[in-house]
């Protein structure tokens, strides 16, 4: 299909790969959270955009190129890490009644996600190397192969993160009734924010 091969088994990968806790996941749940439905959407749409970019900048080679430059990798990385530890920290210092650490407004979520998305280096190389998994050389088309690829991606990127917001929407307005589970929740998500800063700055 368009040069991919086994495009089930590529589709089953790219679900699994979204359900896989991380950053991401964590900046759709608390946009949700903060903003109901229309920031968490707004969060996937921020998502799917740094994600596009950051393959078609695999495509374009720019993983050998920050593989043949470590400093400008580690740049990147540790700029990435310092922004989720910044939120963390953020996040856990915010008292009960205080702003929410994410403007309330939806584009605001949409710059948070793809920031999120954008500062993680590793997502490039991690697209170089998926993508030739999934290539058929003899039947491969180019860029429509790649744009395939893209296109679905972001489709079940966005189906992923419409039933995670309906889910964590649904959630949430069960808990606005009581404020401690939701302070508690907001201190647990800085944690794992940092503890994901910390790991992206330790990652080599």
């Amino acid at each position: 299909m368009f040069g991919i091969a086994d495009y089930g088994a590529f589709v089953a990968a790219i679900v699994l790969f979204l359900a896989i806790p991380g950053p991401g996941n964590l900046a759709l749940i608390t946009s949700t959270g903060k903003g109901g439905i229309r920031g968490g959407l707004a969060a996937t749409i921020g998502l799917i955009a740094g994600d596009q970019v950051l393959m078609w900048a695999a495509v374009a080679g720019v993983a050998a190129l920050l593989t043949a430059y470590p400093a400008a990798f580690s740049a990147v990385q540790w700029l990435g890490a310092a922004y989720l530890a910044w939120l963390g920290f953020k996040m856990l210092r915010a008292k009960p009644g205080a702003a929410p650490i994410l403007n309330i407004r939806a584009g605001q979520y949409f710059r948070q996600a793809l920031a999120i998305t954008l500062l993680n280096p590793k997502a490039i190389v991690f697209y170089m190397a998926f993508f030739p998994l999934f290539v058929d050389p003899a039947r491969h088309q180019g860029l429509t192969t790649f744009g395939v690829m893209a296109l679905t991606i972001a489709v079940l990127t966005f189906l992923y993160g419409l039933i995670a917001t309906l889910l964590t929407h649904f959630l949430a307005e069960r808990m606005r009734a009581n404020p401690r589970i939701s302070g508690v929740l907001n201190k647990l998500a800085g944690v794992f924010l940092i503890a994901f800063g910390f790991k992206l700055a330790i990652s080599r």
